[in-house]
């Protein structure tokens, strides 16, 4: 699946990765590739990845809950929903953030284990959706928005839905997942009976993302 820019967090304030949902078909935003996004060389002077037990200046967004209020790079959105995906033996979850207006947002949070000698890292993206006219998830290379992308993986995955989703409380999500050459990721999904729709992600850093919850 689509491994995006990995970042790490501690527990104080969240991360969080959107994407969209539209009306009750529509499905969750998750890229899964196991290849690393190929990235430019960091900055000395950019955020860097951290340790969610070494650093405890990040909240932990695996302990986001429904209900909670999440503010992301200045916007107020409302955790509505979650669901909670398995495949593979692999797990993640995936909230979905309400803007109001009846604007919807994803966020995936996938604990990832690190390269050789690293400790486990957080995976955290932002969604937000491409309109494809009725494209198809094809077995070859796409065109999108005159970009080209090349498929990494297929397959499916089972879904527990929390809260306000939209999506049936249990059920099945397929997902094509493609990458262009600068590491850009696309992914189409559909919960199983529905229509492909598709998005983009995109990282977020440490820091962009807080929460807060009544007592």
């Amino acid at each position: 699946m689509t491994t995006a820019i990995v970042i790490v967090l501690g527990l104080a304030t969240v991360v969080v990765v959107l994407g969209a949902v539209v009306g009750a078909v529509a499905a969750s935003r998750r890229a899964r590739t196991r290849e690393p996004v190929r990235t430019p060389p960091a900055d000395p002077g950019a955020a860097q990845a951290h340790d969610p037990v070494a650093e405890p200046d990040f909240f932990d967004p695996r302990t986001i809950r429904v209900g909670d209020t999440v503010y992301v790079e200045a916007a107020r959105y409302r955790a509505a929903g979650a669901l909670h995906c398995t495949m593979q033996g692999e797990k993640w979850t995936e909230y979905l953030l309400d803007e109001g207006a009846r604007r919807y947002n994803w966020l995936s949070v996938e604990e990832r284990p690190g390269t050789e000698g690293e400790s486990l890292h957080l995976e955290v993206l932002l969604w937000t959706d491409v309109p494809t006219q009725g494209m198809v998830p094809a077995r070859h290379m796409l065109i999108v928005d005159g970009l080209e992308f090349y498929p990494v993986e297929r397959g499916t995955a089972a879904f527990r839905s929390e809260g306000n989703t939209g999506l049936p409380e249990r059920g099945l999500l397929d997902f094509a997942d493609y990458r262009t050459g600068d590491g850009r990721l696309l992914s189409f999904q559909r919960v199983q009976g529905g229509q492909w729709e598709a998005s983009y992600a995109r990282p977020l850093t440490p820091g962009s993302i807080r929460v807060d919850r009544l007592p």
